[in-house]
């Protein structure tokens, strides 16, 4: 989308769009340089701890301080969105998962936001979130956008876990994942069923006049937005479409509405709430059965195992796996 806006946007759209692109690929990289050293924290006690800082849009990390855990809420929205974001996806996972924090040992959510100038995305950095206010034309302030939050803080989940090389059909897959739980933290939140849930990653990101209603679309990739600036989504949903490129890694955040529609059509197929069976099958796949080189097939393989040994084998759980698998072609 990034790379659109680059190609299709007026001067200043374009330089912030190729400013953020840059930033993003910088952090990006310095979060699979930290993957190695995440099983060296200790564990705190269950309780959630967040803390919120403010950039003032500089580019230094992590800020000034502007709230911390039990803090009356602040005078500005931004904070307070950075900090109940970062509270409801500690109380699903924990709750629903029994997750104690990203690491599993208890980990301080860290968030920073008022990053950058103008800046067009949000990103876990390997240690904290880090959140832009949008260019204000096309984006508005990205701590809006409860599943990018939950999408952003599963990238650290992924990285204590299974840590999916971000590259190829594993990269896709740790962007896939990620949508998956991004999306279950906002049904969770409004207390959706899986019909009822619009399925659209970043539906409140965008400013009125943009032809978008998302960012990706886990229903029907390739439908989330048709923009003269943004251009047409071109998420594939099937395997007969699948992406081969050399950008963006290898089509990490292209190809993963594949399995982001297999996640989709499970969900459909179990009813209720998704984050109760599809996302315990997803959950339990994520940390302990996909390795960091995994494929789509080693995902096929490991929902499917996952399923039979939470509901058991040849169970309408485990069916259901193998279905939407094969409604995407795999």
């Amino acid at each position: 989308m990034l790379r659109e806006i680059i190609k299709n946007g007026d001067p200043s759209q374009q330089s912030l769009a190729w400013s953020t692109l840059m930033d993003s690929e910088q952090f990006r990289g310095e979060r699979r340089g930290l993957m190695a050293l995440s099983p060296m924290a200790t564990i705190s006690p269950g309780r959630k701890r967040r803390t919120v800082y403010d950039a003032r849009n500089s580019y230094d990390l992590p800020g000034r301080l502007v709230r911390s855990e039990g803090d009356p809420r602040s005078k500005d929205p931004r904070v307070n969105e950075a900090y109940n974001g970062a509270g409801w996806a500690y109380d699903m996972f924990k709750k629903i998962y029994q997750r104690n924090s990203i690491d599993d040992l208890g980990m301080r959510i860290d968030s920073t936001i008022h990053y950058g100038t103008a800046y067009d995305n949000a990103f876990w950095n390997g240690k904290q979130m880090v959140y832009g206010d949008g260019d204000g034309t096309l984006f508005g302030p990205f701590t809006r956008a409860l599943d990018v939050i939950g999408h952003e803080l599963t990238h650290g989940v992924v990285q204590y876990e299974a840590g999916l090389n971000y590259r190829g059909q594993s990269g896709a897959l740790n962007e896939s994942i990620c949508d998956v739980f991004g999306s279950l933290l906002k049904q969770y939140r409004k207390r959706q069923t899986a019909e009822e849930a619009d399925w659209m990653i970043g539906a409140d990101l965008f400013l009125p006049g943009v032809k978008a209603k998302g960012i990706r679309s886990m229903k029907a990739p390739g439908t989330a937005y048709d923009d003269p600036i943004l251009g047409k989504d071109p998420q594939p949903g099937h395997m007969k479409n699948y992406v081969v490129t050399r950008e963006d890694n290898g089509g990490v955040h292209l190809n993963s509405g594949i399995p982001n529609r297999a996640f989709y059509e499970l969900a459909i197929r179990l009813n209720g709430y998704a984050w109760e069976k599809a996302g315990r099958i997803w959950y339990k796949a994520l940390t302990e059965k996909l390795r960091p080189g995994s494929t789509f097939r080693d995902a096929v393989t490991t929902t499917v195992t996952a399923a039979g040994e939470l509901y058991g084998l040849n169970s309408l759980e485990q069916k259901a796996v193998r279905e939407a698998w094969a409604e995407v072609g795999l």
